[in-house]
C-alpha cells in the first residue's frame, strides 16, 4: 500500500506541473475531492500512481483535456464562480463605464462560449447596470466557440429549469420566459449577442474589445501557445481593457501585457505599453531650455491633429496649423482669452469642458461632435481634453480633435452590414427552426395516417359486424312492421265499429277522460250542439262555447269522477245550435276500463221538449 505522506508528496508535484505547464492551479481545491477526481481519471487510464500519471501527461498532451474536464465536472453555469462575478459587478464594471462617455459602445468577447450561459450572464449584469434602453443602444456581445453543436444550442437560449440555479430570482423572472418545460433568454437582449465560430490558435480575434471574458479555457493549452492565445487577448483589448479568467488560471511567464485588478478572482487589466514586454527601458525625459521649448512649438504646429493648448488664464497658449485651418485662427490669436474666439463654442461648448479638466484634474473625452464647415462639408470629432501637468503642478489643459468622420461612415456601414447580416441571421434560423418544426410534424403526421390506417382497417371489420347485425335487425323490423300492420288494421276496424256504434246513438253522446278533455263526440252531438267532432276533441268540456250551462255540467261530471261506481240522470235547461231554448234529459256514468279503472265520464243527451 502507497504511504499517505509519499502519495501527498506526488498529488503536489503533479499540481505543480499543471500549475507550471497549464497555468492552471488547484491551490484552492479541497485536496480530498481534487485527490477522488484525479484518481477516478487514473483509474481510468489504468494507472496507480500520481507519479505514474505524471508520466503520462508530459508524453501525452491528449490525456490534459481528459483530466480538466474530469475535475471541472460542471464546465459551465450562469455566473458560475459568484464572488468573482460579484466583484465584475461591483466595481470592475462600473470602472470600465466611468472611463467611457456617455452613450459609447460596449463590445463584450466570450470565448469558448460552450452552450452561452456565461454570454447571457455578461447580458443580464450589463442589462442591470446600464438600463435596457442603454445597453440595447450601447453593448455588443460576440460569443465564440470551436464547438458547433454547443453554439447551435446557444443561439437556441433555452435552459431547462436546473440549468438556470445560479440565475437569482429577480433575474429569472425578468429576463426568462416559460415556454413549456424550459425557460427561454428574453429576445430583446438576445439579439444584442452573437454567436459565431472562432479558434483561438488559427483565428483573427475580435478587435476593440473592452472586456474579455475567457474562463477555463487557456489551461487546454501548453505553454508557448497560451502566450501566442494573450498576445491575441491583447491586441483584442482597447487601453485598460478588462480581462476575466476563470477561478484557477494563471497568466504564464509572467507577462507584463496584463496586470491585476484583482488577482484572487482572476481579473486583469491590459496594459498599454506593449515597449514594455520586449525589455526596452523608457526613454529619458528630454533637456529643458530654448531649442527644446522651439522643437516642442514647431512640433505641436505641424501635427495633423488638431490641437489647442489653453493656460490657467484661459488664454490660448498654443496651436497645431490642422486647428488653425479647421477653426480659422492664426497666430495673432495666440494669448488672447479662448472665451474671445468662435472656437470656444464650437464646434461644441469648450469652456464648460475646461473648467471640468481644471476642477477635477482629470482627463475627459467628448464623442459625436459634429462640425459643419463652408460648403456643406461635416467633419465628426472625438474630443479630448487633457490636464498638462509637470510634478503635479497643473499647468494647463490640451485639446486634441480627432477626426473621425471617415471612422464615423465606416463604422455606420460595419453596424449596417451587421444589423443586415444579424438579420439575415435571424431569418435563416428562423428558416432551419421552421424547417425542423415541419420535419417534426410531417414525421408525427406520417405516425398518425399509419395509426389512422389501422384505425381504418380496424372501423371497416367492425362495420363489417354491424352490417350483419344491421340486416338480422331489418329483417325482425319487417316481421315486427308486418305484426304492426296487422294490429293497425285490427285498431282501425274496432275504430270503425266504435265510430258506428257512436253514430248509431240517436242521441248526443260526448266522452272525457279524467281530466275533462272531450276523447268522442258524436254526430247527434255535432246536430244538437253545433261544433263538429274535430273541433270538440282535446278541448275541455266547460271550455266550450255551447248552450249547455256549465254550472250544472260541471258538479255532475265531477261526481261521477269521484263515484266509479255512480250514475245520474238529470234534466236541465239548454241553448241548441238554432238558438232555441231546450230541454235536455242528461244522463251521466263513469267510464271504466277493463281492469275496473276509470278511464272518464259518459254523457248521453237528448232534448225532451223543444219550445
Amino acid at each position: 500500500m502507497t504511504n499517505p505522506s509519499v502519495a501527498g508528496d506526488e498529488l503536489e508535484a503533479l499540481l505543480d506541473y499543471l500549475r507550471e505547464s497549464r497555468g492552471f492551479d488547484f491551490g484552492g481545491y479541497k485536496r480530498t475531492g481534487l485527490a477522488r477526481r484525479i484518481t477516478h481519471r487514473m483509474s481510468q487510464a489504468g494507472i496507480d500512481s500520481f507519479h505514474d500519471y505524471l508520466d503520462l501527461l508530459q508524453v501525452d498532451a491528449a490525456e490534459f483535456t481528459a483530466l480538466f474536464n474530469t475535475i471541472l465536472i460542471n464546465v459551465t453555469g450562469f455566473f458560475r464562480d459568484p464572488e468573482a462575478w460579484d466583484r465584475l459587478r461591483t466595481e470592475v464594471v462600473p470602472g470600465l463605464l466611468a472611463e467611457r462617455s456617455p452613450g459609447d459602445p460596449l463590445r463584450v468577447w466570450s470565448t469558448g462560449c460552450s452552450s452561452g450561459q456565461e454570454a447571457y450572464s455578461l447580458a443580464m449584469l450589463l442589462a442591470e447596470e446600464l438600463g435596457p434602453d442603454a445597453y440595447l443602444q450601447q453593448v455588443k456581445i460576440y460569443a465564440t466557440d470551436i464547438d458547433d453543436d454547443a453554439l447551435s444550442q446557444a443561439r437556441h437560449a433555452a435552459y431547462q429549469e436546473a440549468e438556470l440555479e445560479g440565475v437569482p430570482d429577480e433575474l429569472r423572472t425578468k429576463y426568462f420566459e416559460k415556454r413549456g418545460d424550459r425557460y427561454v433568454f428574453t429576445p430583446d437582449l438576445r439579439r444584442t449577442v452573437i454567436f459565431g465560430r472562432n479558434d483561438l490558435v488559427q483565428d483573427a480575434p475580435i478587435s476593440r474589445v473592452d472586456l474579455l471574458l475567457c474562463r477555463n479555457t487557456l489551461m487546454y493549452f501548453n505553454a508557448e501557445t497560451q502566450q501566442r492565445v494573450l498576445n491575441r487577448f491583447h491586441f483584442a483589448l482597447v487601453p485598460r481593457g478588462v480581462l476575466f479568467l476563470g477561478r484557477a488560471e494563471m497568466l504564464l511567464g509572467r507577462s507584463r501585457m496584463f496586470e491585476p485588478i484583482d488577482l484572487k478572482q482572476r481579473i486583469f487589466r491590459r496594459v498599454a505599453d506593449r515597449s514594455m514586454t520586449s525589455g526596452r527601458r523608457p526613454l529619458p525625459p528630454p533637456a529643458d531650455g530654448p531649442v527644446t521649448d522651439r522643437l516642442r512649438e514647431l512640433s505641436l504646429a505641424a501635427s495633423p491633429i488638431a490641437q489647442l493648448v489653453v493656460g490657467l488664464d484661459d488664454t490660448l497658449v498654443m496651436q497645431s496649423d490642422q486647428a488653425a485651418s479647421l477653426f480659422g485662427l492664426s497666430r495673432r490669436d495666440l494669448g488672447r482669452p479662448i472665451r474671445e474666439l468662435e472656437v470656444s463654442y464650437q464646434p461644441l461648448a469648450l469652456r464648460s469642458h475646461l473648467d471640468q479638466v481644471i476642477a477635477e484634474q482629470k482627463p475627459i473625452r467628448v464623442s459625436e461632435v459634429e462640425f459643419g464647415r463652408a460648403g456643406g462639408v461635416t467633419h465628426w470629432f472625438e474630443v479630448h481634453l487633457t490636464p498638462v501637468l509637470d510634478s503635479s503642478v497643473l499647468l494647463g489643459v490640451s485639446v486634441v480633435f480627432h477626426d473621425v468622420t471617415a471612422t464615423r461612415a465606416l463604422r455606420q456601414e460595419v453596424e449596417r452590414s451587421g444589423r443586415q447580416l444579424e438579420a439575415t441571421n435571424a431569418e435563416l434560423q428562423s428558416t432551419n427552426e421552421e424547417l425542423e418544426t415541419t420535419n417534426e410534424e410531417l414525421q408525427s403526421t406520417v405516425e398518425e395516417l399509419e395509426t389512422t390506417n389501422e384505425e381504418l382497417q380496424s372501423t371497416n371489420e367492425e362495420l363489417e359486424t354491424m352490417n350483419e347485425e344491421l340486416q338480422s335487425a331489418n329483417d325482425e323490423l319487417q316481421i315486427i312492421n308486418e305484426a304492426v300492420r296487422e294490429r293497425s288494421t285490427e285498431l282501425n276496424d274496432v275504430n270503425d265499429f266504435l265510430e258506428s256504434v257512436l253514430s248509431a246513438f240517436t242521441a248526443g253522446v260526448i266522452v272525457v277522460d279524467l281530466e275533462m278533455r272531450i276523447l268522442a263526440w258524436n254526430a247527434a252531438a255535432q246536430e244538437l250542439w253545433g261544433v263538429r267532432g274535430d273541433e270538440a276533441e282535446g278541448q275541455h268540456l266547460l271550455n266550450l262555447d255551447v248552450g249547455l250551462p256549465a254550472d250544472v255540467l260541471r258538479p255532475l261530471v265531477r261526481a261521477a269522477l269521484s263515484d266509479p261506481a255512480g250514475a245520474s240522470e238529470t234534466r236541465l235547461d239548454a241553448v241548441n245550435r238554432r238558438g232555441r231554448a231546450i230541454v235536455v234529459r242528461l244522463l251521466c256514468s263513469a267510464l271504466r276500463g277493463p281492469d275496473g279503472q276509470q278511464r272518464g265520464v259518459l254523457l248521453t243527451m237528448e232534448p225532451v221538449e223543444r219550445h
